[in-house]
């Protein structure tokens, strides 16, 4: 595939991982109100804003026009810059810090390996921005995970924070390669089998051992992102995505109905669903959604 190809992909994948992001940042406020107003499937008005979850990924799609891969050097760099431009998209207290120390020309290396007793974040943060990697490399299975784990180390030395992000890349690479599956557990089975072991993979398994059309209520004991970490947040949001492969609406509705970290789980099933032929980003929540700054290859 060519280079711009790729990158209509990648901004297919994008496209509904902002509207899940800035969707799922709408549905946070009094647990009741928020529960009944999912009951009832009313559409947030107005204009959503996204969060850094789409800002980051916006960070991605711009090296990956530069490079036409994960460049980690030009990638942190990129990163710093736009925190810097857009602090007030919700970044959390360790990524902030270790972006402002990115942008005092701190090696990333150096700032995101000493978080957390010199461990690294195993935070979702790399999962959240993923998708678009694995919709761009989705026909090379070995680039997928390589680059995914790029993508998510500028940020996330853990290993299981890079695990989350190969989760998501890889859910979104076998959509892209499958766009007329209904069949969610092949997702779920082909991702856990690929992803490096650890927590995430862990829960992914236990997802494995779910009925995608059981209560929700069993998937939301794996975790729906309460902790802020990668095995809290990803077996829930691939279980969610695989449940609702193709039916975007209504993978956005379970998805929020977890609550937890809602845009951040939001975004990651709307940049993997996204990838569907059997399914489309409604319009009207694509014209809620805030504008992107789009360069002009898309």
């Amino acid at each position: 595939m060519t280079p711009t190809e790729r990158l209509t992909r990648a901004w297919r994948s994008l496209d509904g991982l902002s509207v899940g992001d800035a969707f799922g940042e709408k549905f946070f406020g009094p647990e009741r109100a928020v529960l009944e107003r999912i009951e009832k499937r009313e559409v947030p008005p107005g204009r959503w804003q996204y969060t850094d979850d789409t800002e980051m990924a916006l960070g991605i799609a711009e090296v990956l026009e530069e490079r036409g891969e994960v460049d980690c050097d030009l990638l942190a760099d990129v990163f710093a810059r736009r925190f810097r431009n857009n602090r007030y998209r919700g970044y959390g207290a360790t990524a902030q810090g270790i972006l402002e120390a990115i942008g005092d020309k701190v090696p990333w290396e150096l700032a995101a390996r000493r978080v957390f007793n010199g461990e690294g974040s195993q935070g979702n943060g790399g999962a959240m921005r993923a998708a678009p990697v694995g919709a761009y490399f989705f026909d090379d299975e070995a680039k997928v995970i390589d680059e995914a784990r790029k993508s998510a180390q500028v940020t996330h030395a853990h290993p299981d924070g890079q695990a989350g992000a190969i989760a998501v890349a890889l859910a979104a690479a076998f959509v892209s390669r499958n766009p007329q599956t209904r069949d969610g557990d092949a997702m779920l089975k082909w991702v856990a089998q690929r992803v490096p072991d650890g927590p995430t993979r862990r829960g992914l398994e236990r997802a494995m051992g779910l009925p995608l059309h059981g209560p929700l209520s069993r998937a939301i004991a794996l975790g729906t992102g309460q902790q802020v970490i990668s095995a809290d947040t990803v077996p829930f949001a691939l279980f969610c995505a695989a449940r609702c492969i193709d039916d975007f609406p209504l993978a956005m509705w379970t998805t929020v109905a977890g609550l937890g970290d809602r845009d951040t789980t939001c975004a990651i099933v709307g940049g993997i669903v996204a990838m569907s032929d059997r399914t489309k980003v409604p319009a009207e929540w694509l014209e809620a959604r805030e504008l992107l700054g789009r360069t002009s290859a898309w």
